[in-house]
């Protein structure tokens, strides 16, 4: 109802809250009780004895009341869950997951007070400056292919970013979003499944959007940055998850269509790691210089021996074109 009280709101100059009722179906005390909630979520709502009720600005939060009207998706987003703070968005979905949410289900944070990254790493969630979000998928898919999944997503990532911001984000295999050689957001895959066939899959995004600078100084500075910063002005996060969602809606069907394969160009483009030096540090330390990812998605490495491994994970540093 939150959602309709909104669409009428910005519908009209004025409306008064017996006209509101009337249109709605619901008594002008409900109409108070959805407009006291709405100004608690951050929106500014004027009211007047003569004029009634005047919309004046939106929230910043990143509620289903603001995205879902704008959203040109069929399945990712449709359902929104939103949280103020929590742990982290991948227990919530996962928690969801479990109990037979749908796919495309979409859990969003403002904060995160244990927002994680690959391999358990914490991922800094402050309130109201980035994107934390995580969407459940059920692709009926065999396990060794949701390598691919990080990839595809970050494709998706650098398309939104481009379409809100000047910015033209580069992806680091396997999962990071680079700008201007920082790291301004990541991915992070999570799954549950049997020997022959995938449950559900945990998409995480987290991406630094108007982050303030002070936040990432300390262990992460010259290192990480925020789409704001590197950009000059604050960037809309609505208008970001919203191209997000339809960025990567398109892309995981073509996927689930017509494979890795019909993506991996795109991937190949918006890369910064095929071409460079890089050392890969998993069980052992790999140097070499990284050639190209193979069909399913994994990073060909050319050792000084001309030798050729294929790495399936662990932690890339790049080391120089």
């Amino acid at each position: 109802m939150n959602e309709l009280v909104l669409k009428a709101l910005r519908e009209e100059n004025h409306v008064s809250g017996e006209d509101l009722g009337k249109r709605l179906k619901i008594s002008r005390t409900a109409v108070w009780k959805h407009i006291k909630e709405l100004r608690k979520k951050g929106y500014k709502i004027k009211s007047s004895p003569k004029l009634g009720y005047s919309f004046i600005e939106s929230t910043s939060l990143l509620l289903p009341e603001e995205i879902t009207p704008g959203l040109q998706t069929q399945t990712i987003g449709k359902h929104l869950l939103h949280h103020d703070e929590i742990t982290s968005t991948q227990d919530i979905a996962e928690e969801l997951a479990r109990e037979g949410a749908k796919e495309g289900t979409v859990v969003i944070a403002e904060t995160q007070t244990r927002g994680r990254g690959r391999k358990g790493r914490s991922w800094v969630s402050p309130p109201e400056g980035g994107v934390y979000l995580s969407i459940i998928l059920r692709p009926n898919l065999m396990p060794s292919r949701i390598v691919q999944i990080p990839l595809i997503a970050g494709v998706a990532v650098s398309r939104a970013v481009s379409r809100v911001t000047p910015l033209h984000p580069r992806l680091k295999w396997p999962n990071d979003i680079i700008i201007n050689g920082k790291k301004a957001g990541g991915i992070l895959t999570e799954m549950n499944s049997e020997v022959d066939g995938v449950n559900y899959v945990i998409l995480g995004i987290g991406i630094n959007v108007n982050t303030p600078g002070h936040i990432l100084a300390g262990p992460t500075q010259g290192i990480a940055t925020s789409l704001a910063d590197e950009c000059g002005e604050q960037v809309s996060r609505v208008r970001l998850v919203q191209h997000l969602f339809s960025e990567f809606e398109a892309l995981y069907a073509k996927f689930l269509i017509s494979g890795f394969d019909s993506l991996r160009e795109e991937w190949k483009t918006l890369n910064n790691t095929i071409g460079s030096r890089v050392r890969i540090s998993d069980e052992e330390e790999i140097e070499g210089k990284a050639i190209d990812i193979d069909d399913e998605g994994f990073l060909l490495v050319r050792k000084e021996n001309g030798n050729v491994r294929r790495i399936i994970g662990g932690d890339v540093t790049l080391l120089g074109i």
